[in-house]
């Protein structure tokens, strides 16, 4: 069982990989529309390279070798699983953006913001939603949320700004606007196929509370408060577990919640705000 959910996700993280590549190379690089994030910014070094130097470095290369300090940081501070999977994500695309040519296919830069933020972001999606991440500003993410409760949002916020800027500053201000319109358009659609929160909270009903509670402790780096519970059909006792948690880490807690107790039942909710130690001592 276990061996068929990691082909499963090794096929997942690939395909998603392909996603990635196809709306770089078909959609956002011919049109000079910029992605977010690590992608957005090796786009953006590409570019500059290639316009400005007589030299010539591939998106590829550069989001490679970008991921490569942080996979090494996410590898010692976040896990092997995560941090692996999410450096296939990374090497695979780079593979990718090397077979597939750089071809627009439509001349209206509105149809390659809208479609390659779109296909971009199914690919991040899926990646996502099976427990890796397309690496860069997710690993950081992790890595900060593991450390210390810090907003990732900030940081987003800043790089993409920065991306934005000297796009419309070496391409002119459309160039901004048609990158605004894929960086909405991504998480949107993110948002649809998993979540673009960063903290969500997880209120687990259940008749095994003890099991899924160590459990849960020995996969993920997260308190639990556990609340006493009782079936309002059946008067039965039960315990209500609360944790929050990483989007990152919402594939492992629904595999543990499968593995130790099918019948539990789960509400996600959005959480735009904590206080308070946010880890297990």
């Amino acid at each position: 069982m276990n061996m068929w959910l990691e082909t499963k996700k090794a096929i997942v993280v690939l395909v998603g990989a392909l996603l990635n590549a196809l709306a770089l190379n078909l959609f956002l690089i011919p049109a000079n529309v910029y992605s977010s994030g690590f992608t957005g910014v090796a786009q953006l070094v590409s570019s500059i390279v290639t316009d400005y130097t007589p030299f010539t470095i591939s998106t590829g290369v550069l989001l490679l070798l970008l991921n490569i300090p942080v996979t090494i940081l996410g590898w010692k501070k976040v896990g092997k699983s995560f941090t692996v999977y999410s450096f296939i994500s990374v090497a695979a695309t780079t593979l990718f953006l090397g077979i597939i040519p750089i071809q627009a296919l439509s001349k209206d830069i509105i149809l390659n913001a809208v479609f390659g933020g779109v296909i971009l972001a199914v690919g991040v999606g899926i990646t996502l939603k099976f427990g890796a991440s397309t690496g860069g500003l997710d690993i950081i993410a992790l890595i900060l949320s593991r450390v210390k409760d810090r907003p990732i949002g900030t940081y987003m916020f800043i790089l993409n700004a920065i991306i934005i800027v000297l796009a419309g500053l070496l391409y002119g201000a459309e160039k901004s606007l048609y990158t605004l319109v894929t960086l909405y358009t991504t998480t949107r659609v993110i948002d649809v196929i998993h979540t673009r929160h960063v903290k969500l909270t997880a209120m687990i009903v259940t008749k095994k509370g003890v099991e899924l509670r160590k459990a849960i402790h020995a996969k993920l780096v997260r308190g639990i408060t556990a609340v006493p519970a009782k079936g309002g059909f059946t008067n039965e006792d039960k315990e209500m577990l609360m944790i929050v948690l990483t989007r990152y880490e919402l594939f492992d807690l629904e595999r543990v919640i499968k593995e130790v107790d099918p019948k539990a039942f789960t509400n996600i909710v959005q959480t735009t705000g904590i206080f308070g130690l946010f880890r297990k001592d």
